[in-house]
């Protein structure tokens, strides 16, 4: 497209130079700091190349908490701009990115790896398995999600951010109107990033599917297993539908076709419908584990099994198959016709019924339980109040007759806030709280976790709820500055000082951890919350291979009830036997790195460099394709020796284990 070199990087806006200075810095100090410690062969072997499951997991967990920074300080800067009527902090332009990287950032590339990566640590352990089906795969997924999110995140500092919001609706994302390369930054770098979802989805469901442990039926296996397996086939029947519209979307940016261009003879309600197939779904893609989360960290802290197991499960399910229909309530006013609405209609109010079930077995779960109230309860707790607005006002929403009103207000914006907010972070702060000494051997500090807890929540209603009640009053969305006489000054204003209380507990949150790596009791038990499910049967970290010998299964909550008989927990040297294991692989990383190359060439329209880069993916599918590395095998004396080293200290540590 001719791009001139000294239009290469943004320049000329003080705070994109302080990002571009502060990322070179950022960037400098970690090569020195490596370089200093002498952890190149470490980082390569350990973490670069794993397909540990565990590590994959923890590489997700830290992507997301880098983008919640990221999505955040996003957030910070749009309420900073409305703090005050006709403020010039920022301009329109620089608005119009910042909402939109801000909505990307925090769906896709903050609350899906996040869920992602507990996930990955956690569901081959609660179903008895040593790995995932395709370890090589799982590690392929992530750098491909890690590709496509650091080339997303370049863009406000190399070619611009794109700006057509992070629904990026035609013909607004079109060449005629946006005409600039940000939009082809969406286009690549999501595309990217889903074909690493899609994997992922392809990959858990094989290995529920055909992974669980002896004894292990569908209706034994714990709750969050059963979310994230309804979640990847959400993801396998949702991604593909994003996957061709985002094709389309780069074919009518860089190669001049008009799928969606209306002046072309597109359709620019083609991208509205593909996008909602799949970004309906894709809302309960991050809401359904987080479900199976809450009712993990409930279960465990009421000291009762899960009321109503198969109604949770049909529950979801329902969900699962009502989320693919419900796709037009989002755009009720673009004429679709009171017949179409009205179906949308009934369709998005009858998902409200399994979602209420669900709060009621929670709840009855609670029900005369010796409830134990940890940094963990206190998130499931605070999310049934908060998530019930959500879903009120959701209800709301759905009348399509009332939509025509509500449609276009912050009191929308504040809705989803309301659902993804306390079903999602909420879930994902209880669910490190809760397996975080699964993972790293050590607790966080339950006294900084309230902290945290009380200033997040806390900031969270008082940066939203006043939305409610400016879209009310007629305060649009996707406005970047209103006028002194609208009389909005006073909620806005309060809600950006919630804003920076929220902030403030998402620090608070980051000190907790630097916190608990520095002074955190390492001598802990392996199963410190007196848990159920078969996770807190293993190793504080866990062994690299999982468990020693395959448990054995005979009801729900399983480990609850090995603790309860004194069955199962002893393990016998006759029982040992060799183990086989995957071994570690550069071609995952190798992959990545190519399909971020080759995007970022594609981005800027490059198309002979990209062609040459995309080779590139080729080799890669060559050399794996010959790949005949079978993995190794973990011999029984190293196997005794691990679980000597856990299974027989001194004093109280570890003492469900005979």
């Amino acid at each position: 497209m001719g791009i001139k070199w000294d239009e290469f990087f943004i320049t000329g806006d003080p705070l994109i130079l302080g990002s571009q200075i502060a990322i070179l810095l950022t960037m400098i100090g970690a090569v020195a700091a490596i370089t200093y410690l002498k952890k190149w062969k470490y980082l390569w072997t350990e973490w670069l190349t794993t397909v540990d499951h565990k590590k994959i997991g923890i590489m997700y967990i830290i992507s997301a908490v880098l983008m919640f920074f990221r999505g955040g300080m996003d957030g910070l800067l749009m309420k900073a701009q409305t703090a005050r009527p006709e403020m010039e902090f920022l301009n329109s332009q620089h608005y119009n990115e910042i909402f939109t990287t801000h909505g990307v950032i925090m769906i896709l590339f903050m609350a899906m790896p996040f869920l992602i990566g507990l996930m990955n640590v956690v569901i081959p352990l609660q179903i008895g398995a040593r790995d995932v089906a395709f370890p090589q795969l799982n590690a392929l997924s992530f750098w491909l999600f890690f590709s496509g999110a650091m080339l997303f995140n370049i863009s406000f500092v190399i070619g611009g951010s794109p700006d057509a919001g992070w629904t990026s609706y035609f013909p607004l994302a079109g060449k005629e109107f946006s005409p600039g390369i940000g939009n082809n930054f969406y286009a690549v770098a999501l595309q990217i990033a889903g074909i690493g979802t899609l994997m992922t989805g392809i990959n858990f469901i094989v290995t529920i599917l055909k992974m669980r442990t002896k004894g292990m039926t569908l209706m034994k296996m714990p709750m969050f297993t059963w979310t994230t397996f309804v979640t990847s086939i959400l993801i396998v029947a949702a991604f593909p539908i994003f996957t061709v519209a985002l094709a389309l979307m780069t074919f009518d940016r860089l190669y001049g076709t008009h799928f969606f261009t209306v002046s072309g003879g597109g359709m620019d309600m083609l991208w509205a419908n593909l996008f909602w197939l799949w970004g309906h779904p894709e809302v309960y893609i991050v809401a359904l584990p987080a479900f199976g989360i809450f009712s993990e960290v409930i279960a465990t802290f009421s000291r009762k099994s899960l009321f109503g197991y198969k109604s949770m499960v049909f529950s979801i399910l329902g969900i699962a198959l009502l989320s693919m229909v419900v796709w037009v309530h989002h755009f009720y006013t673009m004429g679709s016709g009171p017949a179409v609405n009205s179906f949308f209609s009934i369709t998005t109010m009858a998902i409200a019924i399994p979602t209420g079930v669900k709060m009621f077995n929670w709840l009855f779960t609670m029900r005369k339980g010796r409830i134990k109230i940890t940094s963990a309860m206190l998130w499931a707790l605070a999310f049934v109040p908060c998530f019930v607005i959500g879903g009120v006002t959701g209800v709301m929403l759905a009348m399509g007759a009332a939509d025509y009103q509500y449609h276009n207000t912050l009191f929308l914006v504040a809705h989803f806030h309301y659902v993804l907010i306390p079903g999602v972070v909420f879930a994902v702060f209880a669910g490190l709280y809760y397996w975080w000494p699964k993972m790293f051997g050590f607790m966080l500090n339950e006294k900084i976790g309230k902290w945290h807890f009380w200033l997040f929540v806390i900031g969270f209603n008082v940066t939203f709820m006043p939305m409610f009640f400016l879209g009310l009053n007629g305060a649009v969305r996707r406005a970047y500055t209103y006028s002194a006489e609208s009389g909005f000054a006073p909620l806005f204003m309060l809600s950006a000082i919630g804003s920076i209380i929220l902030a403030a507990g998402f620090a608070v949150f980051c000190y907790n951890i630097y916190w608990s790596i520095r002074y955190a009791d390492r001598n802990i038990s392996s199963d410190p919350w007196d848990a159920r499910t078969l996770e807190w049967s293993t190793a504080s970290p866990v062994q690299f291979y999982n468990f020693a010998k395959l448990p054995e299964v005979k009801s729900l909550d399983p480990f609850w009830h090995m603790k309860k008989k004194n069955e199962g927990l002893t393990l016998y040297d006759s029982e040992i036997e060799e183990i086989h294991m995957p071994s570690n692989s550069w071609l995952p990383i190798y992959m990545g790195v190519i399909f971020g190359i080759a995007g970022f060439l594609l981005v800027f329209e490059w198309h002979i460099a990209a062609a040459v880069a995309a080779i590139g993916i080729f080799a890669g599918l060559i050399i794996r394709s010959f790949d005949y590395n079978e993995g190794f095998h973990v011999t029984k004396d190293e196997i005794h020796r691990i679980e000597n080293a856990w299974r027989k200290t001194e004093g109280e540590v570890h003492d469900h284990v005979s």
